[in-house]
This record gives C-alpha cells, sequence and structure tokens, in this order.
C-alpha cells in the first residue's frame, strides 16, 4: 500500500540526509558483526559491535520520533485529530527499549 507522503522526512531533508547515513552505518557494522562471527570472534569484541548498531538504532529512532513530532503530530493535534497520533507513538514506544 503505497503511504501518503503528508508529513515526515520529505519536509526535513537534511534530517533525512542523516537518518540515511546512519542506517547505511548500521548495515556496515551488521555485516562486519556477521563476518565476526563467521571468522569466530572474541565474543565481547562482537557484543562491542552489537551495542554500537543498537546506539545506532536508538539514535535513528530519536531523530524519526522527532520529525514525526514536528511533523506528522504537530498537524495532527493543530486540526483536532491528535489523541489518534498520540495514541499511535505511544503504541510505538512499546517496542522502542533503552530509548
Amino acid at each position: 500500500m503505497a503511504r501518503d507522503k503528508h508529513g515526515g522526512l520529505h519536509e526535513l531533508p537534511e534530517i533525512k540526509r542523516d537518518v540515511m547515513r546512519r542506517i547505511r552505518t548500521v548495515h556496515g557494522h551488521v555485516a562486519g558483526i556477521e563476518e565476526m562471527i563467521e571468522n569466530e570472534e572474541y565474543c565481547v569484541e562482537i557484543l562491542k559491535q552489537i551495542a554500537a548498531v543498537q546506539a545506532s538504532l536508538s539514535q535513528i529512532a530519536q531523530a524519526l520520533t522527532r520529525v514525526h513530532m514536528k511533523t506528522c503530530l504537530t498537524e495532527a493535534i493543530q486540526s483536532g485529530q491528535g489523541e489518534k497520533k498520540i495514541a499511535e507513538l505511544m503504541e510505538v514506544f512499546k517496542y522502542l527499549r533503552d530509548y
């Protein structure tokens, strides 16, 4: 299903560039972790890389939350539809850990 480009990252291209850079970094780290596991490297070193990926994903989640609040949530509140968007965001927070 196609999503409407209403709100979000297209309104803040500098944030989108930063998020894309971060996600590419995560992708590279995950590939590195896979290689480390294949090569049976020291578990502590692998865990350090996993922690780096988790930190990067947390930063991405924070950036996306800010974007959502600045665009979609703000507009929904202004149009009287804030409760639905707030509930939607609260539901997402259930799945974000260490945020």
